[in-house]
């Protein structure tokens, strides 16, 4: 398509026939701000704060610039005229006069993209608009999360992405005009509702209507606590996206400084998840081998992400039998550090206070199911997110950039490559691909790298040839995806032997509890590659690239747990689902 050339406040662009105003001003360096707009999920020019002045050849107009398109040769268009300023002035100021504007107390104060934009516009806190405010009780029905509908500003970008990315819909627009209000059918509470607690509807919300439940009061006080001993682990993603709660650039491995932040804020121990990741992939890929090769149900589907295990067990209830029976790389580690650890340093496990940071809200839920409790105790007492990790580093005033780099304790934080990558959407699949071709080779250190199911697509696919025989694998992240892709394999239209399967686009390095960015960054900045990038990058850097070679996991099974698969690691490692229904 031929390019057309647009002036934007005077700047001379060309851009393809058909680029929205939005886009070709972003290539003009030029930023219009946004609230319902996200690229290619809620395109639906609703808010009108991105209103602009085009001019066409036939006098200025007011356009939505997210959602109109330049079809002609020299338009021009005006961002910050009196005109679209005064629009932008009077759209803030008829939002702020419904909006609950206690920022103080807000959990997105500092971070909020109505009160940044209200800064910009030297919008006063006193509404000019005075009259009926509609008033709405907090729901915090759900585990992982509360919604406050009189904070919300109706951009629906929450709406779109559970029904789009996720397949999942439980939450809408409910009533009409004045009355308009975000959530679920009937009036229902989330917590009634099927939604999977993954939280990508607290992920893109532009203001503090939505949050995951904070947990960090408590964890302070069991830090306090002195009979307690209180462990740490970090899950893979959290590290490639910390940083960018205290200005590192996108992409950012801070893991050092993560790990010297968490031993400062007093935890006893400072544990990887990582390490876990490696644990996993003993029991998971020993779990395919023995499927593969005597005749068990497959497709074998991974069962590392507590939101897509929701999803199956609501939605695909009869592939519940496909699920690997491990636990999540955190559940296991919960479950690892109550007995085997606490029985060699001589601690009773009542009195271990075990907290997962994640970069995932599911967890919140996951630790509330049945079947995970291997010590006879929750095997993990408390998730935070990554947010809720740097609310606890600015609490207690430490200066994140200015901290040394220091590594995890040991034993249960040595961790290989391959546990890295389980952040990244096909990390778990090629993880255990790498172990699976060691042991059907009979090559047990040949690191072979799987790059076709690496990459942000949604569905990816490969066949695996290991010594003549093919392994089809497939993976899938967003659980619209999922769902085609479940489909297919239902219908026999697809054959495929095992299936990694991520909640969250992107996987765990896009979860619904990471560093919250605004739309401006959203829609123009691919998150989940960026992320990604720090987690390959890590694990190329090691010389341990393989989980069957983690010295300590290996010392786990020898003193402890026999052998992958054996009748110990089963009660210790792995659970049961439920088939629920659809609500």
């Amino acid at each position: 398509m031929a390019d057309i050339n647009v002036k934007i406040n005077g700047i001379a662009v060309s851009v393809p026939k058909g680029t929205t105003v939005l886009e070709a001003a972003h290539k003009a360096g030029v930023d219009i701000p946004t609230f319902c707009y996200m690229k290619e999920i809620n395109e639906i020019g609703a808010c009108r704060i991105c209103m602009v002045e085009i001019n066409e050849g036939r006098g200025f107009r007011m356009v939505a610039a997210c959602v109109y398109p330049i079809n002609y040769d020299n338009t021009e268009i005006r961002t910050n005229s009196p005109k679209v300023l005064d629009s932008r002035r009077k759209t803030l100021e008829l939002i702020l006069s419904t909006h609950d504007r206690k920022c103080l107390s807000c959990v997105r104060s500092g971070n909020c993209e109505l009160q940044a934009l209200c800064n910009e516009m030297g919008i006063e806190d006193e509404t000019v608009y005075e009259g009926e405010k509609p008033s709405y009780e907090v729901d915090d029905s759900a585990v992982h999360m509360w919604r406050d509908n009189n904070k919300c500003i109706l951009c629906r970008r929450c709406t779109a992405v559970c029904a789009k990315w996720q397949g999942v819909g439980v939450i809408g627009a409910n009533e009409r005009g004045f009355k308009t209000n975000i959530g679920s059918a009937f009036e229902m509470g989330l917590g009634d509702t099927s939604c999977v607690s993954c939280g990508q509807c607290i992920a893109v919300c532009p203001v503090g209507a939505l949050s995951e439940k904070d947990y960090v009061d408590d964890v302070f006080k069991a830090l306090a606590d002195e009979n307690k001993t209180v462990i740490v682990q970090t899950a893979p993603a959290v590290r490639a996206a910390i940083g960018e709660e205290f200005g590192f650039e996108i992409g950012t491995n801070t893991e050092g400084k993560m790990a010297a932040a968490l031993r400062r804020l007093g935890f006893d121990k400072v544990f990887d998840t990582d390490w876990a990741a490696d644990l996993t992939i003993m029991e998971e890929a020993t779990e395919f081998v023995e499927r593969f090769t005597k005749g068990g149900t497959l497709p074998l589907i991974t069962s590392c992400s507590p939101g897509w295990v929701k999803y199956c067990e609501h939605y695909f209830p009869d592939m519940t039998e496909n699920l690997s029976s491990c636990k999540s790389p955190h559940q296991m580690q919960g479950a690892v550090i109550k007995t085997y650890w606490a029985e060699k340093n001589g601690i009773d496990p009542k009195d271990i206070v075990v907290v997962s940071i994640m970069p995932c809200t599911a967890k919140k839920f996951e630790i509330t199911r049945p079947d995970e409790c291997g010590a006879g105790v929750p095997d993990v007492d408390y998730v935070l997110t990554t947010r809720e990790l740097a609310r606890m580093i600015r609490r207690a005033g430490l200066k994140f950039a200015s901290l040394p780099d220091e590594d995890f304790d040991n034993p249960l934080g040595l961790s290989s490559g391959a546990g890295d990558i389980f952040g990244a959407t096909g990390g778990v699949m090629e993880a255990a691909l790498r172990t699976a071709y060691c042991w059907l080779s009979g090559n047990n250190e040949e690191v072979v790298e799987f790059h076709e199911v690496r990459g942000t697509d949604g569905i990816k696919r490969s066949t695996v040839n290991i010594n003549g025989t093919e392994i089809k694998v497939a993976v899938a992240s967003g659980l619209a995806n999922a769902r085609t892709l479940l489909k297919r394999v239902q219908s026999g239209e697809e054959k495929v032997d095992f299936i990694e399967i991520m909640a969250c686009p992107g996987g765990c390095v896009n979860g619904g509890g990471q560093p919250q960015q605004p739309a401006s960054v959203r829609n123009f900045l691919d998150l989940r590659s960026e992320r990604a990038k720090a987690l390959y990058g890590e694990d190329a850097a090691k010389t341990l690239r393989l989980s069957h070679l983690n010295k300590d996991v290996q010392a786990l099974y020898d003193e402890y747990l026999e052998k992958p698969g054996s009748h110990k690691a089963h009660e210790l490692l792995h659970t049961t689902y439920i088939k629920r229904t659809i609500n």
